[in-house]
């Protein structure tokens, strides 16, 4: 495993994947879980020791998702989504991400997306990177009506 080191656009987050077997009418599934959160710490040596089930991730910002960040550190609870793939009922992580649209991307292919409360030194660290970055400013453009009124559409037969 690369050596991860917390920095102004990335901090490293440990954490354990559990799973627990429920009963869904007559069925048996696996329900998984993210426990034992622990975020990267300089003094800590043996941060990035593996137990069984568990998982060390860069939390990489970036700076065309500030607007998601912002989104996500202004809701009531904001999240950090573990991005998963699994095989064999076994889940293993992909990414861990604050990007509310990005992890919705994956929930529509072969993907399970687990959430965690975002820890408040996270949050910090995030609004940290907002105001040293700048808002990202999202906007549409206006259709000018006037400008397209003679274009016509490809189904429009002409």
């Amino acid at each position: 495993m690369p050596e991860l080191h917390k920095d102004e656009a990335v901090w490293p987050i440990a954490f354990r994947l559990v799973s627990e077997e429920k009963q869904i009418g007559r069925w048996t599934t696996l329900s998984w879980s993210i426990e034992d959160v622990c975020l990267y710490d300089e003094d800590q040596q043996d941060f990035l020791a593996e137990k069984e089930g568990g998982y060390c991730l860069p939390l990489q910002l970036h700076m065309h998702e500030r607007s998601d960040y912002r989104f996500n550190l202004s809701s009531r609870d904001p999240h950090l989504f573990i991005v998963c793939v699994e095989e064999n009922e076994t889940l293993s992580p992909l990414l861990i991400t604050a990007a509310q649209g990005l992890a919705s991307g994956y929930m529509d292919g072969d993907y399970q997306v687990l959430h965690i409360k975002t820890p408040i030194q996270v949050q910090a660290w995030m609004e940290a990177y907002i105001g040293r970055h700048g808002e990202l400013l999202e906007f549409r453009k206006k259709r000018c009506k006037d400008k397209n009124k003679d274009k016509k559409g490809r189904s429009s037969g002409n």
